[in-house]
């Protein structure tokens, strides 16, 4: 047994000093690539503490790139300002691909940096002078992901701004003393996002989304796209539920925003619990009851089930709140006239009803003329024809319309 425990004490200290000449041929490394590449092929045997110097090393030779294009940029904008010396070209790729390297190992390295010693004690080695080498660095990656975009490379945009977005929620930069609110962060977060979502990569697109909601300015195009991307996932009930789950959380936090209303009523329609539709929206009415969004999906329910008093009253509630809008106006002449039809055996009625229908069609009409919005034109055509009769000048330049 004693010859069995000594063999475990010597390899674990063949182990260590392994890992103890691993770190040192990283630390001896001239370039970036060899130290990098050092590092991946050793990285498993090494303590953590070994493991934050040899990131660290990657950092400094980041920076060895950095500070090289970094002095050219500034004698270039010397020599633009005062006129005198010669302005000479740089790798301006080269720098924003090492600020960006910069950034992922130094980051890394704060991982390894903050986890406790031998002793159970935190003690970062590298914490503070990366933050302040690095932070305000930042900020050429927008200008990266623009350049990029102008080229039309989508993977250098994600690269560049997906680091901007990202870097800035990091642990690295959190406790920064004096640090300023970042202006471009909201704004660059979006855009990463779109650029994700044209790629599919939803996972990263909405942690982009995470970083802009923090914005006010960007918040509600963050949250519809947000919205949006939940919604290309959902392939089963289960996917469903779960995202109704998440819609309900964000309107438990934001009662008052009308597009996470609108979506989680409607994600009770898709998913036909009529009773938790009603309640959501006899709720919204109760607490708001001038809100125009409610009495829209009050009506449409009500339509759809052909309640045509019920509708027609809920929607003309919508329209005194919000007159100019094209589908409720629509659906209002719908419903009037569908009410008209089902009348039998009284004309005038019939006809005082489609009138009273043409009035909110005709705006419709006035409104939305090419019928972007909403398809007007065959219910104005109804109302038409019982008022004017088929021989008339204006029923049948709509009859040539609902043909084309």
């Amino acid at each position: 047994m004693r010859k069995v425990m000594m063999i475990a004490l010597m390899f674990a200290a063949s182990s260590a000093a392994f890992a103890q000449d691993a770190v040192k041929e990283v630390l001896k490394a001239k370039t970036y690539a060899d130290a990098q590449a050092l590092l991946k092929s050793n990285l498993s045997g090494m303590t953590d503490a070994d493991k934050a110097k040899a990131y660290n090393k990657l950092v400094d030779l980041s920076f060895e790139k950095i500070n090289k294009e970094q002095n050219t940029i500034n004698a270039n904008q010397m020599a633009e300002q005062f006129k005198q010396g010669k302005v000479e070209a740089y790798d301006t790729l080269g720098f924003y691909n090492a600020i960006n390297d910069a950034l992922d190992n130094a980051i890394e390295c704060d991982k390894y940096d903050q986890r406790p010693n031998e002793k159970g004690k935190v003690k970062p080695r590298f914490h503070t002078s990366n933050q302040n080498r690095l932070y305000n660095l930042r900020v050429y990656l927008v200008n990266a992901g623009q350049e990029a975009a102008q080229r039309g490379n989508t993977a250098d945009v994600l690269k560049f701004w997906g680091q901007y977005t990202t870097s800035s929620e990091a642990s690295l930069f959190q406790d920064m003393p004096n640090k300023q609110p970042d202006p471009y962060v909201g704004q660059v977060s979006g855009f990463a996002a779109r650029y994700a979502i044209q790629e599919k990569d939803y996972a990263a697109a909405d942690r982009y989304l995470d970083v802009a909601l923090k914005d006010t300015a960007e918040y509600k195009d963050a949250l519809s796209l947000k919205f949006y991307i939940a919604q290309q996932q959902l392939k089963t009930r289960d996917d469903s539920l779960a995202y109704l789950n998440r819609l309900k959380d964000f309107y438990a936090k934001d009662s008052k925003n009308d597009m996470i209303f609108g979506t989680l009523a409607n994600m009770y329609s898709s998913l036909n619990m009529k009773n938790e539709m009603n309640q959501l929206v006899s709720s919204k009415l109760s607490a708001e009851p001038r809100n125009s969004t409610a009495w829209a999906l009050k009506g449409q329910g009500e339509m759809n089930a052909g309640q045509w008093d019920e509708a027609i009253a809920s929607f003309k509630q919508t329209i005194s709140i919000d007159p100019t809008n094209v589908i409720i106006l629509t659906y209002l002449g719908f419903c009037i006239n569908s009410k008209a039809a089902a009348i039998n055996g009284d004309v005038p009625a019939q006809k005082a009803l489609y009138k009273e229908s043409m009035g909110f069609l005709e705006q419709a009409k006035d409104l939305d003329p090419n019928r972007e919005k909403a398809n007007w034109s065959y219910p104005l055509y109804q109302c038409y024809y019982v008022n004017y009769g088929a021989a008339d000048q204006r029923t049948k330049t709509l009859e040539a319309l609902l043909n084309k």
